[in-house]
């Protein structure tokens, strides 16, 4: 891995976005209402699938923290990594209230699988591929950080019609569960263009599970048949 991938693999206007939001990130009804729901669904799906209690869990793109104390009230050791500042110090806050122990530290993902590599038992990297120049980068950082037989967790969008009018025109113009312009829908990701950047990268694809959303009871559930628009990926490093 280069120098020059491990400083670039950032897009500062998207790093923008999140920072201007940043003092509304634990507001249950705030622009961040969507992540407070899926919360509990994608924590308690990868701790059921990881059994996280007393192993080392990097979250990556941690944001303001809320996949990182989820995990860790489960008993995880978690570092939580992000390129944003002000998310960061949001979620250094909360921590204080929370009473948890996490390691926040702003880096990039490779960055930390230079300086850590083989050190975590479980890597997430949930809603955060679709922000970045370069996702199979960030991909290749997280296989690198996972240990052998570990688990490494990924979510995202997927990239066709149906996603489009949910994600974007349904989600960030009708519904306005989102802030208009929070999703491009070319760094969207068909979960074949995953797989294979996940199986590059020296992993293996152990489970696809969709999420939907149903806005008449304006609830999430996952749905493995369904990975239309929001899909989740497991994926396990070889011993």
């Amino acid at each position: 891995m280069s120098s020059a991938e491990t400083r670039q693999n950032v897009d500062q206007g998207e790093i923008a976005k999140f920072e201007a939001l940043a003092s509304r990130w634990w507001d249950p009804e705030s622009e961040f209402k969507p992540l407070h729901d899926i919360n509990p669904l994608r924590a308690n799906w990868i701790d059921k699938m990881a059994g996280v209690a007393g192993k080392n869990v990097a979250d990556i793109g941690c944001g303001g923290g809320l996949l990182s104390e989820a995990l860790s009230q489960r008993g995880a050791s978690v570092t939580g990594i992000d390129m944003g500042e002000a998310p960061l110090a949001v979620a250094r806050l909360h921590q204080l209230e929370s009473g948890l122990q996490i390691n926040y530290r702003q880096m990039t993902a490779e960055a930390l699988a230079e300086e850590a590599p083989e050190s975590f038992d479980v890597v997430t990297c949930m809603e955060m591929l679709e922000h970045v120049p370069d996702p199979a980068a960030v991909i290749r950082a997280c296989a690198r950080l996972v240990k052998p037989g570990g688990q490494v967790f990924f979510s995202t969008l997927n990239r066709n019609p149906k996603s489009y009018l949910f994600a974007i025109v349904g989600a960030e113009y009708l519904l306005r569960l989102l802030p208009r312009g929070t999703h491009e829908y070319s760094k969207f990701i068909r979960p074949s263009e995953m797989g294979h950047w996940v199986r590059d990268a020296g992993l293996d694809v152990a489970e696809l599970m969709g999420m939907t959303y149903n806005p008449l009871s304006r609830r999430y559930k996952l749905t493995p048949h369904d990975v239309d628009v929001n899909y989740l990926m497991r994926c396990t490093r070889p011993e």
